[in-house]
């Protein structure tokens, strides 16, 4: 896949030094002031003209880079090509061939680091080609019509795939697995399918009709999902192998366990995990209310601790549910933030406040215990670390205090030990993360395992990537093709 090149039409020379010429359509948007105290979704798509406008930046390359940056190894120059064209369903068509949630990956891929990043045009006029902006257009079209791109499933080959966790990667296996002809079944610990796209995404980012709709394509395929199922409590491994019939498993239930930063007054009421602030939010819709009556933390003062995307949804759901401010607290500068591009943009548009080289130090409650300041201390940047950037290192004497009333942990999450811990033949590494080759394979035969239980937090399109490689290793364990 990854000597993938374009061998559709080629561009004359002058076509492609005009398209060079042409500048990026933008994604209209809500006004930031509003979309501030609301839920609704920030970026309001292409329309029809606007799309083929965009495909036909696309230059053509041969050597693709874009779909050399793609995890999952999307056609991209084909599916330019069919959506200049305006041929909207055969896009999709090409796109559905490797990706099983389009809709999904064209809202929160981190696309300018990976397709866009290598595009051409972004290395000619500095304005890649919107290929996500693309994607999400042709998957919302078949969304909002009666059109429905056909996904062909080969002929049943009488094995039967259960897949844990029903997540991005999850999801991506079970796709491949049916087309291949398999019987999968999901087993998802919560009481919705969807995993991080569930509990973690926030509406304003990514709508979850888009989540259910996704799936529901999924269970017209034939996939089989089971809510409230928690593997390593209900069944272990190998009863779904001895006992469910079971050819071979996927292991993809994500690094859902919450880490905090070890501090004095980390207990005080007012201080969340990210995991349990967004999930009350997303997946328990607490931001819905009054039609949902899930209880959430409603602070004036929002203090956010990190600095990637998940750190980003927190300060912009404490802005919605009525934050007079909220800020991001980042031990190091604008330019070390991990999380994508565009949300860091959204979040300072909206009014999030950002203090740069800080963290805190202690929390401090009133005489009920409850969160009205941290104390922090500015730090200044050293060498580098083994993440490859600048480590903070604390200014002596710089401390002051910030009043917060509601403080979110988002530094990162670890691995969930309940499947594991009960899994003695998976081999484990000294961080708790399952062990597994390129292909997903674990040290228990017949089990793979990929994404965030592996790699640690990571992006969706990761966790994707992860799934096909494993899918395509399963398919061929299964059809004899391949020795464990």
């Amino acid at each position: 896949m990854g000597g993938y090149k374009y061998e559709g039409r080629r561009l004359p020379v002058q076509d492609k030094k005009a398209r060079m010429k042409t500048h990026r359509n933008k994604m209209t948007e809500q006004d930031p002031l509003a979309r501030a105290r609301n839920f609704d979704e920030v970026n309001l798509g292409y329309d029809a003209e606007t799309a083929i406008s965009e495909a036909e930046r696309c230059l053509l390359c041969p050597s693709s880079p874009c779909v050399k940056g793609c995890p999952v190894k999307i056609r991209v120059p084909e599916f330019l090509d069919k959506i200049s064209e305006g041929k909207f369903m055969e896009a999709l068509e090409i796109i559905k061939a490797d990706n099983a949630l389009p809709a999904i990956t064209g809202r929160v891929c981190p696309q300018e680091v990976q397709c866009e990043g290598p595009c051409t045009q972004n290395k000619v006029s500095k304005e890649p080609v919107g290929i996500g902006y693309l994607e999400r257009y042709v998957a919302d079209l078949e969304r909002n019509s009666m059109d429905r791109c056909c996904v062909n499933c080969s002929p049943p080959t009488g094995k039967k795939v259960a897949v844990v966790g029903s997540g991005p990667g999850g999801l991506t296996v079970a796709a491949d697995m049916m087309r291949l002809g398999h019987e999968v079944h999901i087993y998802e610990a919560f009481h919705k399918a969807g995993g991080v796209l569930v509990y973690g995404i926030p509406e304003f980012r990514l709508p979850k009709a888009i989540v259910d709709y996704e799936i529901k394509c999924m269970e017209d395929l034939g996939v089989k999902i089971h809510t409230n199922h928690i593997i390593g409590k209900i069944y272990s491994l190998d009863e779904l192998m001895a006992e469910e019939g079971f050819d071979a498993i996927y292991v993809g239930i994500g690094a859902g366990a919450p880490r905090f930063m070890g501090i004095e007054g980390e207990n005080l009421l007012g201080i969340f995990s990210a995991n349990e602030y967004l999930t009350r939010s997303n997946l328990m819709k607490a931001y819905d209310f009054p039609n949902y009556d899930t209880p959430i933390a409603q602070g004036k003062k929002v203090c956010v601790m990190g600095g990637g995307n998940v750190a980003m949804d927190s300060v912009r759901t404490g802005l919605r549910l009525g934050a007079e401010e909220a800020h991001i607290i980042y031990r190091r500068s604008h330019e070390e933030l991990p999380a994508r591009t565009e949300e860091i943009h959204h979040a300072e548009e909206e009014g999030v406040m950002f203090d740069f080289l800080t963290t805190p130090i202690r929390f401090i409650g009133d005489d009920e215990g409850k969160l009205v300041a941290m104390e922090c201390i500015r730090m200044e940047l050293g060498e580098p670390d083994d993440s490859g950037r600048r480590r903070p290192v604390p200014l002596e004497g710089s401390n002051f205090i910030l009043e917060a009333d509601l403080a979110v942990i988002a530094i990162g999450a670890g691995p969930n030990p309940i499947l594991t811990s009960s899994e003695p033949e998976i081999e484990l590494n000294r961080w708790g993360y399952i062990v597994a080759d390129d292909d997903g394979k674990t040290s228990k035969k017949g089990v793979w395992a990929g994404g965030d239980i592996v790699t640690g937090s990571a992006t969706v399109i990761l966790a994707m990537g992860a799934g096909r490689k494993s899918a395509a290793s399963m398919h061929r364990y299964l059809t004899g093709e391949e020795e464990w």
